[in-house]
């Protein structure tokens, strides 16, 4: 049990915390400038999706805007349901479309399970977020997150721009920032996985708010306490 004060000490305790948030604030600031100064990579493959409505390229999964964000969402062909720790992310996600365009962004996330798989899914989890499937091209694997049925758990693979990344499951998270200029040219702009994705998950920012945090076991699988939405 933390230590029991009165409001003077109180005050000063939350002062002083104060401080350090405002710093680690700045430094995230800077770390965001970085990320919008990184050098950009065009490009070039010719990606077409399967979308609920039918064929959709990457060009069309900026609606209109010039910036996409697309979230790799684990969902293997031979799999029922998608991971619940993608569905988690989702869950922060759907409902935040329209703030998103306001800003000329646009958001789709993309699996490698066929469309019908993932149009079943997306109706049970109640969310509107564009989702599309990579089932007949290869744009998981350049991304780096789709390891194949025979993936064996314990090899080398290319994850998280390491040459040596471990993954356990034949498919990973991450999400990738696309940009398309006046010309119709796109271009990759940022990619992160693993815990770089905890920058946009806000439920886990409000967990870290409270007391206990997110009060998930320090050894083992930490989220193993997490369900789908409707498995609570």
């Amino acid at each position: 049990m933390n230590k029991i004060v009165d409001g003077k000490k109180w005050l000063e305790a939350r002062r002083a915390l104060l401080l350090e948030e405002k710093l680690h604030m700045q430094e995230m600031d800077k770390i965001t400038r970085k990320r919008q100064q990184l050098p950009w990579m065009q490009v070039t493959e010719d990606y077409v999706f399967q979308g609920e409505q039918g064929e959709v390229s990457l060009a069309d999964l900026f609606n209109g805007h010039s910036q996409l964000v697309v979230y790799h969402f684990m969902f293997a062909p031979s799999w029922e349901q998608g991971c619940v720790s993608c569905s988690f992310w989702m869950d922060n996600v759907s409902g935040i479309e329209a703030h998103l365009a306001a800003r000329d962004i646009s958001f789709a996330a993309v699996s490698k399970a066929p469309i019908e798989k993932l149009a079943a899914f997306k109706k049970r989890m109640g969310w509107t977020i564009n989702w599309v499937s990579s089932f007949e091209n290869g744009f998981n694997q350049d991304f780096n997150v789709s390891f194949g049925p025979d993936h064996d758990p314990d090899a080398a693979v290319f994850y998280n721009f390491n040459e040596n990344g471990r993954n356990h499951d034949e498919e990973a998270h991450g999400a990738s920032v696309f940009l398309k200029d006046e010309n119709g040219e796109i271009f990759r702009t940022y990619s992160t996985y693993g815990r770089g994705l905890e920058m946009i998950n806000l439920a886990y920012r409000y967990m870290d708010l409270t007391p206990k945090g997110r009060n998930e076991d320090a050894e083992g699988n930490p989220m193993a306490w997490l369900k789908h939405n409707d498995s609570y």
